[in-house]
């Protein structure tokens, strides 16, 4: 259910959500004092919003996004509408990293991807897909948003072939904009007739795992080491950490306690 805030005036009774003012740390109607709770969303509390006003504003995309990724689909969930704009630039950066705003030319090239951008491609792919599968659209967006942003940060052109996943990824939950993008990509056959996409799990393994040590359960180094590190070579790499040796303040160690590869907590004599 999705519920919206409900003011009520000095009498109890619903006042109209749209008219409220915030004032002074309160909330006023008509320039009287009400109070503000939170309940189902509906005409009778008057703080009903109507999908036709978010649609006009945002776009119907946006409006989608928005109910997905306010949380699981079996909890209640609070409307905010201040909140609905975090998905409106989640696609506009999207749509930026495919199209020029200026020209209207798409900027993606035929080039291949680097090693950093492949492994935050086929992981989204990865995760999505799973997701999607489990109706967690929610964390879905999530992981797309995360690859849109990785892209955003590169500062370069987009390689095709990552463009061309990620409007995939997006177009069950954005249906309008995938289906713009696959066009302006060069495409003649609508994008809901395509797969997929699979994930190569060669990328979805980590080359390195942050490990971190604590002294006396305080941390005091990160390590960045193989996924597949033995408990005896992180511990040995632990202990010899400059970080740690000065932390024990030649003290000795009288017990190490190792959880491969992310853990190491070390307990001085």
């Amino acid at each position: 259910m999705i519920q919206a805030h409900v003011y009520r005036d000095a009498r109890g009774f619903p006042v109209p959500a749209a008219e409220v003012e915030e004032r002074d740390g309160g909330y006023v109607h008509g320039g009287e004092p009400v109070k503000r709770e939170l309940g189902k969303m509906g005409k009778s509390l008057k703080n009903a919003v109507t999908p036709d006003e978010i649609a006009a504003e945002y776009g119907a995309d946006t409006l989608r996004l928005y109910e997905m990724a306010m949380g699981p689909l079996d909890v209640s969930r609070p409307w905010d509408t201040r909140a609905v704009v975090g998905q409106y630039r989640l696609l506009q950066r999207l749509w930026r990293n495919v199209v020029d705003e200026t020209t209207g030319e798409v900027t993606v090239v035929d080039a291949e991807p680097d090693e950093a951008t492949l492994r935050a491609l086929h992981k989204a792919v990865d995760g999505v897909g799973q997701d999607m599968e489990a109706m967690r659209f929610n964390t879905a967006i999530a992981k797309i948003t995360e690859l849109n942003n990785h892209l955003t940060k590169t500062g370069g052109p987009v390689a095709r072939s990552v463009a061309e996943r990620l409007v995939l990824l997006i177009a069950p939950l954005a249906p309008h904009v995938g289906e713009e993008l696959w066009r302006r990509l060069g495409h003649s056959g609508s994008v809901v007739h395509q797969d997929f996409p699979v994930a190569d799990p060669a990328y979805l393994v980590d080359e390195t795992v942050t490990c971190v040590v604590q002294v006396k359960g305080k941390v005091r180094a990160r390590l960045e080491v193989s996924p597949s590190i033995d408990d005896a070579e992180l511990e040995a790499l632990a202990v010899d950490d400059p970080a740690v040796v000065a932390a024990l303040g030649g003290a000795g160690v009288r017990k190490v306690i190792v959880r491969a590869p992310k853990l190491v907590n070390i307990v001085p004599a």
